[in-house]
C-alpha cells in the first residue's frame, strides 16, 4: 500500500499539474498511445479539467508527489457526471490508488447532487471479446457474454459496482468499440 491523500488539483500548483499530465501520458501510453501523444496535449487536458464546474483531484504522497489523477465533467444539469480521466502512475497501479480516487470522486458527485456517474472505456487493441466483432449483430448478447481477455479496465470498474450500460461500436475504428459504463451514486 502506498501512503497518500487525495486533494483538489488547482491551477496555482503548476508542479502538480505537470505531474498529473505526465501520469496521464504514462498510464495510457500502452493501450491508447494517441490519447495524449505530447506533454503539451496532456497538460492541456489536465488544465481543461480545472474549470470551476468540473472536478479535478489528485492522489499525493507525503512528499507531495502526485501518483494519481481523476477528473469529472457535469452533464444533464449536474444529474450525471462523466468520470474522465482516471490515471494512476503505472508502477503503482493495483495498490488502491485508483479505487480511492474513484470512491472520493463518487462522494463529491453525490455531494453536488449528482445521481449517476458514466464513463467510456475504449477497447482499441483487442482486450475484450467485443473487439474485432460486428457489434451490430446481437449487441446485447455480446455485452452479456463479454470476456476480459487482456486485463481491460472495465473489469476494474465492475469490481467498483459499475455496470455496462452500452457500447459504441467502431468508436475508434472498425472493431474498436467504446464500452460505456455507469453507476448510481445519489
Amino acid at each position: 500500500m502506498v501512503d497518500f491523500r487525495i486533494r483538489d488539483l488547482t491551477a496555482d500548483d503548476p508542479a502538480a499539474v505537470a505531474q498529473a499530465a505526465a501520469i496521464l501520458q504514462d498510464a495510457f501510453r500502452k493501450h491508447w498511445p494517441e490519447a495524449w501523444p505530447t506533454p503539451q496535449e496532456a497538460t492541456q487536458a489536465v488544465i481543461e479539467m480545472l474549470a470551476p464546474d468540473r472536478i479535478a483531484r489528485v492522489a499525493v504522497t507525503q512528499f507531495g508527489e502526485v501518483v494519481g489523477f481523476i477528473g469529472g465533467i457535469p452533464e444533464y444539469d449536474g444529474n450525471v457526471w462523466e468520470l474522465h480521466p482516471l490515471a494512476v502512475r503505472p508502477d503503482l497501479q493495483g495498490r488502491g490508488i485508483g479505487r480511492a480516487l474513484v470512491a472520493d470522486f463518487e462522494g463529491l458527485v453525490a455531494d453536488r447532487g449528482g445521481l449517476t456517474i458514466v464513463l467510456g472505456s475504449d477497447d482499441e487493441d483487442g482486450m475484450t471479446s467485443l473487439a474485432g466483432a460486428d457489434l451490430y449483430d446481437g449487441l446485447w448478447d455480446r455485452i452479456k457474454t463479454i470476456r476480459n481477455i487482456k486485463g481491460h479496465p472495465f473489469g476494474f470498474y465492475l469490481r467498483l459496482g459499475y455496470v455496462i450500460t452500452g457500447v459504441v461500436p467502431d468508436a475508434n475504428g472498425r472493431g474498436k468499440p467504446d464500452i460505456l459504463m455507469g453507476k448510481r451514486v445519489g
